[in-house]
């Protein structure tokens, strides 16, 4: 069992290349609120979050994770979990913090990404017409687009997702609660090609994709939530009437038991959308294991993914990926 030092994915963020029809989609498409604006940066939030931001945008030349943000289960955590980060190496130091949290401390995961660590937060308070008729909701429910409620995980790139899936377990004290192994004939040996991690009830909040071209610190995919498997169904007719390409879905995920549904937001980043799953309480669960045969990405084991979900961002140059992929999968 591992010390709990996180208590939740608090936000992620992103670069986009085209932040004016970025902004549009997250708003009016999928119907995230805006807290308010510092710098170059957009904050955005779920209408269910109480938090000031889960997703911070700003603008670069390619789609990309600038950073991870997550809470401490405490500011007693947040020490421990600094002197463990530090004793690992990944310490990258403090930084100031922002319209969203306090003094975040900054490391970087074995793949490269940059992950920012903080106890204090601003809490978003609605006002006038938009406070909340219920006292336990952070404003009143007015649905626009596919009315998302919260963020629900990311999915970063990576050359060895079991490899650092426990390095986030070790350190940090995440479950390691699901891993997808290469089908046999793919003769990849035990090689894992799919990890997810949680630090809370979730099947995960962080998930770990293989990635070989060789570069680090990409991202595949960040998700938002919905209440009903209904509403993600209702998100499909959202997306499309908005002139938006769904990639892979509507469907199911045996990992996690998850239904979900791909696009991509107009400066190119994968969204993903979320509804259902299981609940896990357990501090001992032990990771399992599948096969894509099983069903680990395909509920229903009826359809095959498309080639593009394997594109992460910023996209890179993949000529070397089969000679990286031989060499990390020999040594594993």
């Amino acid at each position: 069992m591992y010390e709990r030092l996180i208590s939740q994915l608090a936000h992620v963020k992103v670069v986009t290349p085209r932040i004016e029809d970025s902004l549009f989609f997250y708003k009016e498409v999928l119907g995230l609120e805006e807290s308010g604006r510092e710098g170059g940066s957009v904050y955005l939030r779920g209408w269910g979050e109480h938090f000031y931001h889960s997703l911070e945008l700003v603008e670069g030349a390619q789609p990309a994770l600038a950073h991870i943000g997550w809470r401490a289960q405490g500011p007693e955590h947040l020490e421990r979990a600094v002197a463990r980060i530090e004793a690992a190496g990944a310490g990258i130091g403090w930084s100031d913090g922002n319209a969203g949290h306090g003094k975040a401390y900054r490391y970087r995961g074995p793949g490269g990404h940059e992950h920012h660590l903080f106890w204090d937060v601003t809490r978003f308070k609605a006002e006038g017409d938009l406070a909340p008729l219920f006292p336990n909701r952070p404003q009143r429910f007015r649905p626009r687009g596919v009315a998302a409620r919260s963020i629900d995980h990311v999915t970063v790139a990576t050359a060895n997702p079991e490899k650092d899936a426990n390095w986030y377990r070790d350190t940090l004290g995440h479950r390691y609660m699901e891993a997808t192994v290469a089908d046999p004939e793919a003769n990849f040996g035990e090689f894992v090609v799919f990890g997810m991690t949680t630090v809370c009830e979730r099947s995960h909040d962080m998930g770990l994709v293989a990635d070989f071209s060789g570069a680090q610190g990409r991202v595949n995919h960040i998700a938002y939530w919905v209440d009903q498997r209904e509403e993600l169904r209702r998100a499909a007719d959202v997306l499309l009437d908005a002139g938006i390409a769904i990639e892979f879905g509507p469907g199911r995920h045996g990992m996690g038991e998850q239904d979900y549904l791909y696009c991509r937001e107009p400066g190119g980043l994968r969204i993903e959308l979320n509804s259902g799953g299981y609940h896990n309480y357990e501090p001992d669960f032990p990771t399992v294991r599948w096969t894509p045969s099983q069903g680990s990405n395909v509920y229903y084991k009826n359809l095959k993914m498309p080639h593009s979900m394997h594109e992460s961002f910023p996209p890179v140059d993949m000529s070397k990926a089969a000679e990286n992929m031989a060499k990390t999968t020999l040594f594993v």
